[in-house]
């Protein structure tokens, strides 16, 4: 599949590994495909962030990314459901990382060493990845881009379709800018 990746997707997807080392985990998952995607100028699906605003929420999107990865990967949604049923998600995290340090609940080993080698992609993360194809195949495209990877990101259910959603990035609105009438359509 990566061969009809274009240079921008393919771009993409070797930074959403180098936000997963940076941040020391081992796994890519969904939000680190996003960060790389945020990371990206002169393609396709930056113009279609900044046409939608980007410039202005680019790093509340980062921080809202920070705080689920916090969560251990909840999504601020299931986080109200588990208020809801009288479960304080904020007071479990503070509670592990008084324990075991802050980010404890995300996952993320601290003993980096211990693992060399390829990072593995999260199912989530291949989810995203699957999908930019099939948007790609009903559209007729012959490459998968890096818009198709934001349209796929705006579709797959995760933490990362929330926060793009909770700044007005919804498939809809990308797919409108990207393949739209007027002049915001990108070339």
């Amino acid at each position: 599949m990566f061969e009809r990746f274009t240079k921008d997707a393919r771009a993409v997807v070797t930074g959403a590994v180098e936000q997963a080392e940076r941040g020391g985990v081992q796994t890519v998952d969904a939000g680190h495909v996003l960060l790389a995607l945020l990371d990206r100028e002169g393609s396709r699906a930056s113009f279609a962030l900044a046409a939608l605003g980007g410039g202005q929420w680019l790093e509340s999107v980062r921080q809202a990314l920070g705080e689920a990865r916090r969560r251990g990967g909840l999504s601020q949604a299931e986080a109200d459901a588990l208020a809801g049923l009288g479960i304080d998600v904020g007071e479990i995290v503070a509670r592990v990382e008084e324990v075991h340090g802050v980010g404890a609940m995300s996952g993320d080993r601290k003993d980096k060493g211990w693992w060399s080698g390829r990072r593995s992609f999260s199912r989530e993360a291949k989810d995203v990845l699957e999908r930019s194809l099939r948007i790609a195949v009903a559209r007729r495209d012959r490459h998968i881009g890096d818009e198709h990877i934001l349209l796929a990101l705006t579709s797959c259910p995760g933490v990362p379709a929330e926060v793009l959603a909770d700044h007005g990035v919804t498939y809809e609105s990308v797919n409108r800018v990207l393949y739209g009438e007027g002049e915001a359509k990108a070339g």
